[in-house]
């Protein structure tokens, strides 16, 4: 599935980018990555995420059990369904996520504004539920996950990420709860902005990228660009912009 998704994102976007400065370095604890969450786009960048940067670890997600009965094909890659807006819901949230936060290798990805909302509104804003899982998982860490989508110089979209700085659950679970929602909305907030500046500078130097699609217009008029090329000994550059060396 995860080889299926990746190859579906190459066929759609442009790109998908990691900025240099926000690589993922899991050292083996369990984690929380919990993103923003501008588009339907998001639950396939968890997918191929899971597969590009966390290879070794076991990942899971919450769904809305509605949606999940729609697309029952996501219980198969570590989705779980729940009624997110009963308090039943949230009970059986924090038991399944204090499971998979109990083993080491283990991510659980939380798209945590609980609903689409735009990568510019500010101040960003997380579902509550998000502060009690330091008290459930003692030995996590919480990772912002900042995503952002443009369109650059091709007709693809890019999808930028980046991964923030990490948050112990311990050093949050001494906070308040209030205090702990504050802390990981200013830390998803700055990572998004840091993003959004390498977005807007469009230098895709800053980023690596983690899966590439198809450039150019393709069909009958990039034959023709081909053929021209060829004709006069150029190097065909299907994208719109030359490549740097």
């Amino acid at each position: 599935m995860a080889r299926q998704f990746t190859a579906y994102l190459g066929r759609h976007l442009n790109a998908l980018r990691v900025a240099r400065w926000g690589e993922l370095a899991a050292d083996g604890r369990p984690l929380v990555i919990y993103s923003n969450h501008p588009s339907w786009w998001d639950a396939v960048l968890y997918i191929v995420l899971a597969r590009t940067v966390l290879p070794g670890y076991a990942s899971f997600a919450p769904i809305d059990a509605a949606m999940l009965e729609k697309y029952r094909f996501f219980a198969r890659i570590g989705a779980f369904g729940l009624d997110l807006e009963s308090r039943r819901g949230a009970v059986e949230f924090l038991r399944r996520a204090r499971a998979i936060l109990a083993r080491p290798e283990h991510a659980l990805w939380i798209t945590a504004q609980g609903s689409f909302q735009d990568v510019r509104a500010r101040p960003v804003a997380l579902r509550p539920g998000i502060a009690h899982l330091p008290e459930h998982a003692a030995d996590a860490v919480f990772v912002p996950l900042a995503i952002d989508y443009c369109f650059w110089s091709e007709r693809g979209a890019e999808a930028l990420v980046a991964f923030g700085p990490p948050l112990a659950a311990a050093e949050l679970a001494a906070l308040t709860r209030p205090e702990r929602l504050a802390r990981l909305e200013q830390a998803l907030g700055a990572t998004m902005d840091r993003l959004a500046a390498d977005a807007i500078s469009r230098e895709r130097e800053r980023f690596r990228p983690l899966v590439e699609g198809r450039q150019g217009v393709g069909g009958v008029y990039d034959l023709w660009r081909r053929l021209r090329a060829r004709l006069h000994g150029e190097r065909f550059q299907p994208g719109h912009l030359e490549q740097r060396p």
